[in-house]
């Protein structure tokens, strides 16, 4: 009887991800900041308009602002 070498686990493919996911993820991460840690310090330049804007999705998110 022959002995089977010892096989090593392969490891898995590198998963190619495209320019547009990563774009995508850091304006998700962009606009969770604005979101629920902003309170006013970035968007205060931008307009009451966004504020307000963003001030109320902090709201519906649940997250605290004052």
């Amino acid at each position: 009887m022959t002995a089977v070498p010892h096989e090593s686990p392969s490891r898995p493919a590198p998963v190619a991800v495209p320019l547009w996911g990563w774009l995508i993820a850091v304006l998700g991460i962009v606009v969770l900041y604005l979101v629920a840690h902003d309170n006013g310090a970035v968007l205060a330049q931008a307009g009451g308009l966004a504020h307000e804007f963003f001030h109320d999705a902090r709201h519906a998110l649940g997250v605290p602002c004052h």
